[in-house]
């Protein structure tokens, strides 16, 4: 029986005593609860002791390009040493677009920190402090002796009803830690369970708390605190440890996570969601294939029910299983083809996928500031976007509109898809970095430039004065 459980049977256990063996208020029953309770503090205590101290306090200025110019803003969140040589475990959502990181650790030091690689679809991220950077230190990274850190633990051997500690800086107040259970090991969260199932608690995980450590009463780092919910109670989502161990081997290794593309969409056996049940307790059944992806090109339909991966039984349930098989898949090497086994029908077939020539790469554009015309720019992602990718597989869309700016007085809007500018087609962002700095030399002469976009699928003109300079207004 794990730790907490055996301490949650105990102090119940004693409650229950005091209440069958004589009055709540008699001294026996005060001296037992009193022993019960002591008892339990002095782990809560230690657990806390071995990670409060790796503890970090994260600010970052952060790059912005969503409200049509180049934007710097502070942001906070928190993290957790999970090595001597001083890696930090945070969210992705934390050090994204990250151009300065500073961390403040729990003995009062100050560190600057550089990001060594992060995953988006899992929104996690390792960065590295860098000692040197304190006032007066003259360390370097990899002196063994100079962080406290703390140890990662197995969250699958976690139970609803364990106890947990969340820890962090909610609200940007340096850092804290909060008492509470597992709620439930292995909750589904849609649209943001691709890879992670996540652990749920009722922990308060408050703003700023994203990145921190949710530690169990062995002092293991258990899972990264990334979501919270006030409304209806304190509802507080991590991921777990099971999915943080591989991502972190491959973000030492390459500094990202370059999961492979099946294009694969499932549906669970036992669809309670949607009231579709199918018969039998292995496999799972493809609901759809993605455009141009390696599962269509394999000749793998809707219905289809997949059964093995290279002779290794799969199945999915219900929701709760498809993260696990969708991170299993995804890890599939490269260039080389996986031999699923197919129920079609009444027979099974055997069939070939290779994960090329394309992998999921990139899951986000890279974005330019347009000055003068008042608005921000990105390409288009298939994985960021893929609505826009519908549309057009290749190209350049509008992000940001600045307000006021020509590009809103003009009567651009948010995810045009530009397609030429003054007759030039519009295919790379490099195609139009070179016709806006074209126009910013010619203002005088061209204050107006034609713009023809992809809105909702109807091409537009759209007639973008630049004459007007509202920076300087």
């Amino acid at each position: 029986m794990p730790k907490s459980r055996c301490w949650t049977f105990i102090l119940l256990a004693s409650l229950l005593a005091a209440c069958t063996q004589g009055p709540s208020g008699s001294p026996a029953a005060k001296a037992r609860l009193a022993e019960t309770n002591q008892d339990f503090r002095l782990i809560i205590n230690s657990a806390k002791a071995k990670v409060f101290p790796a503890v970090a306090f994260i600010k970052v200025v952060q790059q912005d390009y969503g409200v049509g110019e180049k934007t710097s803003r502070e942001i906070s969140g928190s993290g957790v040493i999970i090595s001597p040589k001083g890696e930090v475990l945070t969210n992705w959502h934390v050090v994204d677009k990250a151009i300065e990181v500073r961390c403040l650790l729990f003995d009062g030091r100050a560190m600057d920190a550089k990001v060594l690689g992060s995953d988006k679809d899992t929104d996690l991220a390792l960065i590295q402090l860098l000692p040197a950077s304190a006032p007066g230190a003259t360390t370097q990274p990899g002196n063994l002796a100079e962080f406290n850190y703390a140890k990662l633990g197995d969250s699958r051997k976690l139970q609803e009803g364990d106890f947990v500690m969340a820890m962090g800086a909610p609200w940007g107040l340096s850092r804290s830690v909060s008492l509470g259970i597992i709620s439930c090991t292995k909750r589904y969260l849609p649209n943001t369970s691709e890879y992670s199932i996540w652990l749920q608690t009722d922990a308060a995980i408050s703003p700023g708390n994203s990145g921190g450590p949710l530690v169990n009463t062995d002092g293991e780092v258990i899972g990264i605190n990334t979501r919270g919910m006030m409304a209806g109670g304190d509802m507080g989502f991590a991921v777990p440890s099971e999915t943080i161990l591989p991502v972190i081997t491959q973000i030492r290794e390459a500094g990202k996570v370059n999961w492979s593309w099946t294009g694969l969409q499932f549906q669970p056996l036992k669809d309670f969601n949607r009231n579709v049940y199918f018969e039998g307790n292995d496999g799972v059944i493809v609901a759809e294939t993605d455009p141009e992806s390696p599962a269509r090109r394999a000749g793998i339909q809707p219905r289809d029910r997949i059964l093995k991966v290279n002779g290794k039984a799969i199945s999915a349930i219900t929701d709760e299983d498809l993260p696990d098989l969708r991170r299993y898949l995804g890890s599939l090497p490269k260039n080389t083809p996986a031999i699923l086994e197919v129920l079609r029908g009444t027979s099974k077939t055997p069939i070939n996928i290779t994960l090329t020539p394309r992998e999921k790469g990139q899951v986000e554009g890279d974005s330019f500031a347009c000055t003068r015309w008042d608005c921000t720019v990105k390409t288009i992602n298939q994985f960021d976007n893929p609505d826009l990718y519908f549309q057009r597989k290749q190209g350049v869309f509008v992000d940001g509109i600045k307000y006021p700016g020509n590009a809103n007085s003009s009567g651009l809007e948010q995810q045009d898809i530009i397609l030429k500018i003054d007759g030039q087609a519009i295919n790379t962002l490099a195609d139009l970095q070179n016709v806006h700095k074209t126009s910013l030399g010619t203002i005088k002469d061209k204050p107006r430039v034609v713009v023809q976009v992809l809105r909702n699928g109807l091409m537009r003109q759209v007639v973008l004065d630049i004459s007007r300079d509202y920076s300087k207004e």
